[in-house]
């Protein structure tokens, strides 16, 4: 047996269990430490973007959306899947910022990068810094979106929600402590074409080769 933290877990085997629109699920036989297999349930997901849109007087946009696992509305950031093949995540950002806040935005920045739930999915998504707004026309994609609403919050305010309970989508509450660090001086934001090397591709690649 390997010492700890040098064994390398490989596949021994995996079966695809149910294909969908958004996510797929696959079991993986994964070999353990020690030589024995333990099998993995993994949801694949197409990969998703998330935007912090601040404008000239530090609030941001939250979005007030039905979440149907929790049965409620949740506050989050405006976000959406990367679903279109061969577009780059900021492109995507750009087009979920348009049709879910009516905003464009001149300045973009890579905030961080959060996986969901590694335990049981490869979803990650990447959230956006964007400045230099402007308001534009919504694009209306279908009812669930004709339901949004939108509205902004002091970040300062975002924050207070944050670590009161108040959000509790995860690419949001990073998003937002992220923003609150890269404006405190805290740290630095990346460029908006950062590496992003834990982006999910499995499922993406499996609609494309049908």
């Amino acid at each position: 047996m390997s010492a700890p933290g040098e064994h390398e877990f490989t596949v021994a085997g995996s079966e695809v269990v149910h294909i969908g629109r958004v996510v797929g699920l696959r079991i993986d036989d994964v070999v353990m430490p020690g030589g024995k297999t333990a099998k993995r349930e993994v949801v694949e997901h197409l990969g998703a973007v998330a935007i912090l849109a601040l404008d000239e007087h530090d609030e941001v946009t939250l979005i007030h959306q039905y979440r149907h696992p929790l049965g409620h509305r949740l506050w989050e950031l405006p976000a959406g899947l990367i679903d279109k093949p061969g577009e780059d995540p900021v492109d995507s950002a750009r087009r979920e910022l348009v049709e879910e806040a009516g905003l464009t935005a001149g300045d973009w920045v890579t905030l961080v990068d959060v996986a969901a739930s590694p335990g049981f999915t490869d979803e990650v998504v990447r959230v956006f810094l964007a400045r230099d707004l402007s308001e534009v026309d919504r694009e209306l994609l279908g009812e669930e979106e004709a339901d949004l609403v939108a509205r902004k919050f002091p970040l300062a305010e975002a924050v207070r929600m944050a670590l009161a309970g108040e959000l509790v989508n995860g690419a949001t509450v990073s998003g937002v402590l992220a923003a609150h660090a890269v404006l405190s001086g805290a740290a630095p934001a990346r460029p908006a074409d950062a590496p992003w090397r834990d982006r999910s591709s499995r499922f993406a690649q499996r609609l494309a080769e049908g």
